[in-house]
């Protein structure tokens, strides 16, 4: 009897890769559009601000998505902020490196609401709080994105 490979069930055509960009660590999540279900994945350090390549192309070549979506900070009247710029050369890297469409989810307020989650609700530890709340703002991103799904590529 031939075992299946635990990744085939991961790689189904309906798998999208969510990030929470930041200059010292990027949030990772997996979701699948058909069940409309995203989970935290892991937190990738940035090396010198630039981010983790290898990881990322790691996390691709594993689960390989048919998408990515990165989360956009804005200004709560929708104007850019510092770091905005920063977030849009993330998605045009990914789309440059993979190939792969990559599209905006705006994610005002998602670390916020990541770290009340976990805090506040969940009771994580401030140093447990810092390591993981990325992972769960990139959840929240694409969640919110495969709930939606009103795609806006990246330019």
């Amino acid at each position: 009897m031939v075992k299946a490979d635990p990744l085939l069930a991961k790689r189904s055509g309906d798998t999208y890769l969510g990030f929470d960009f930041g200059t010292k660590k990027i949030g990772v999540a997996v979701g699948q559009a058909t069940t409309l279900t995203a989970s935290a994945l892991q937190t990738i350090p940035a090396i010198k601000q630039n981010p983790g390549w290898e990881a990322i192309a790691k996390l691709i070549r594993e689960w390989r998505p048919v998408g990515l979506v990165v989360g956009i900070a804005r200004q709560m009247d929708g104007t850019d902020n510092l770091v905005t710029p920063r977030m849009v050369k993330f998605c045009r890297q990914l789309a440059g490196r993979y190939g792969l469409p990559v599209f905006q989810q705006d994610e005002t307020l998602s670390t916020f609401e990541a770290k009340q989650l976990l805090f506040d609700d969940v009771g994580v530890r401030a140093g447990t709080l810092w390591a993981v709340q990325d992972q769960l703002a990139a959840q929240l991103i694409l969640q919110t994105w495969l709930n939606n799904r009103t795609p806006r590529p990246c330019p």
